[in-house]
């Protein structure tokens, strides 16, 4: 077995893949002069204190100290480095090998009357405000005992989707306009056969404006009241079932059908990850994200301060300059944001990540820019922000995992693949999201959490081609209603987390 990989000609250091003993010998010269733990960074060559760092032919760092030759390279030695990356808009466009329509991969999905196609048939409780969430659970809870929805098979379950926010706030602030975008983008969504939105009344996020804002009718399927306006609490979980009872059959009457991949919209994530998140399961996924676009379909990146330090990369594949433009006016946003409120975007990694071996800011990004894939950006969007453009996009969120998804489900995703070298727990109703293990121990470790071992990419016998092939054919059976390992658990009806934004008076 391989203990050690050198990622490309121009690094100066090799990534440990099994833990590395004092005296071991380096497959590019030379041996270890001290240990050095799984997953973590050995110098192969003496660096003086200042000198840059290099892992995927980029820099992540500079060393503070000297470092020899053989020593273990993290965060006791290496820093972050200043300004080393400048922006070349638009230099590495390529072609992207479209399929034929005709040839396009298929899913079995759920035609919606707006031309989407779900890849499950929910029915959602949608709350404008806090105010609302408990009469929210307290429909969806009723709904179970009673067995409301015990004889509607075509139906995968009722969400009631609450939150902390939707008053103390000025609703015309971007605060307020993120939040109707992010409600709107559920209540619309094409995983949803029926939608009942429910206020309090009184509310700064007022139910009727929301709605004639975001051009949200009611209809068969479609409801919409406050708990004022029902006289009460016991009242309105009264009226709540009335109108799920009411809807229920034209929701079940939802059936899968053959569609185009043209029709997914797939969201790429990455948390709890390690140094193998870059080498293995982001590439594989990437490999799939471009595989998909191949197919007519559409990928969203996200996760804006999880690009910090290899936005150059991305800019320098916008289709246009005023798409690159628009990245890097995201990223400048970000650092006054944080620098606001007394924070720094190179705070990251967490100390998950450190222990898996990533040291700074710079290399955790280069190695999520991977699920990126290779093909051009064609778009940049912001927070919840309905989604118009097929092919790579990007859309802007923090890097917090659950209020990223929230937002990208919002934009209209309807798969999700999730990457991950620590074991993130996590799944999002209404979307199906799929695991993707970076190293073959975790996949192991926590086999009924995950759904793919991207660590066998570097096994032998395994490839990145063959993983990323694997996680395509996984999308497509998943979209056709194949349950991931997070839905077998139950994950999902506690990970819906809008953004929250702006003063709360």
């Amino acid at each position: 077995m391989t203990h050690a990989i050198h990622l490309h000609p121009d690094d100066n250091v090799l990534l440990a893949l099994t833990p590395l003993d004092e005296g071991q010998a380096l497959p590019v010269g030379g041996h270890c002069i001290q240990p050095v733990p799984a997953m973590h960074k050995v110098a192969i060559t003496d660096l003086p204190a200042g000198a840059a760092i290099r892992k995927y032919g980029q820099v992540i760092g500079q060393a503070s100290q000297p470092i020899r030759a053989g020593e273990h390279v993290h965060v006791h030695n290496c820093v972050m480095a200043g300004e080393t990356r400048s922006h070349h808009f638009c230099s590495n466009l390529r072609d992207t090998p479209f399929v034929a329509p005709a040839d396009r991969a298929q899913f079995m999905g759920y035609q919606r009357a707006d031309g989407r196609v779900g890849t499950r048939n929910f029915m959602a409780l949608v709350t404008t405000v806090n105010c609302s969430a408990t009469t929210a659970r307290h429909i969806a809870h009723q709904a179970q005992v009673q067995g409301l929805l015990n004889d509607y098979d075509q139906i995968d379950g009722l969400v009631p989707l609450v939150h902390s926010s939707g008053c103390g706030m000025n609703p015309n602030s971007r605060g307020g306009e993120l939040l109707a975008r992010t409600l709107s983008g559920y209540a619309a969504h094409p995983n949803f056969g029926g939608v009942i939105l429910l206020g309090l009344g009184c509310e700064a996020m007022q139910l009727k404006q929301l709605m004639e804002s975001q051009g949200l009718q009611e209809s068969d399927t479609f409801r919409a009241y406050t708990i004022q306006q029902q006289a009460g609490t016991r009242k309105s979980i009264a009226y709540g079932l009335d109108q799920l009872r009411e809807m229920l059959p034209s929701v079940n009457r939802a059936r899968r059908t053959p569609a185009d991949a043209s029709h997914l919209t797939l969201a790429v994530q990455c948390g709890g990850s390690d140094a193998l998140s870059g080498v293995t399961a982001n590439p594989a996924l990437g490999r799939a994200a471009d595989t998909l676009i191949a197919h007519g379909g559409t990928v969203i990146y996200s996760e804006t301060p999880e690009i910090y330090g290899a936005e150059h990369l991305l800019t320098a594949r916008a289709e246009t300059p005023e798409t690159a433009q628009a990245l890097a006016d995201l990223v400048q946003w970000w650092e006054h944001y944080t620098l606001m409120h007394g924070v720094e975007l190179n705070n990251n990694p967490s100390p998950g990540n450190k222990a898996g071996g990533l040291t700074t800011i710079l290399e955790k990004s280069l190695g999520a820019m991977a699920k990126g894939g290779s093909t051009n950006l064609r778009g940049v969007f912001q927070y919840a922000e309905r989604v118009n453009t097929r092919g790579l996009v990007f859309m802007d969120s923090p890097g917090f995992d659950p209020v990223s998804v929230t937002g990208q489900v919002a934009s209209g995703a309807n798969v999700i693949c999730f990457t991950t070298g620590r074991g993130s727990a996590f799944g999002n109703k209404p979307v199906p999201s799929l695991k993707l293990a970076s190293n073959t121990a975790l996949y192991e470790r926590m086999q009924e959490d995950m759904d793919i071992n991207c660590g066998k990419a570097i096994e032998p016998g395994g490839s990145l081609a063959a993983s990323g092939e694997e996680i395509f054919q996984t999308i497509l059976r998943t979209a056709s209603g194949e349950r991931t390992a997070s839905e077998k658990l139950g994950y999902g009806d506690n990970e819906f987390t809008p953004w929250h934004i702006g003063a709360v008076v």
